[in-house]
């Protein structure tokens, strides 16, 4: 099975994802390292969309960035537009299989993708 991580290796709940996918027997693991490498918007939405969760529900609402741009983190469309901008507030780490898109937070809840 293959399975990509939006990984930010400065999180350490996304080192604990990515360990456990490391350590899963037939997993193949695809990172991307998302603050370095953006996904699209598009991407974004369909990510988020196979996780079943809306763009607020995977939003760092602590981040600075939301104050600093005066983001309406109600509002799903907005949202999506400042993620694809400043991917620092897409939630860590994102896990995509074959079997669905999980926020691994915590990261046992890749059990259900995996």
């Amino acid at each position: 099975m293959k399975a990509t991580i939006w990984h930010n290796p400065r999180c350490s709940k996304s080192r604990a994802a990515l360990a456990i996918l490391e350590e899963t027997p037939g997993v193949e693991v695809e990172v991307v390292e998302y603050l370095k490498t953006s996904p699209t918007r598009a991407e974004i939405e369909a990510v988020l969309t196979k996780a079943g969760v809306r763009p607020s529900e995977a939003l760092r609402k602590g981040e600075a960035v939301v104050k600093d741009i005066g983001l309406d983190v109600a509002d799903d469309e907005a949202v999506l537009d400042a993620m694809a901008q400043h991917p620092i507030l897409i939630e860590r780490a994102i896990v995509i299989t074959d079997k669905g898109a999980v926020i691994a937070r915590p990261p046992e809840r890749l059990s259900k993708v995996l």
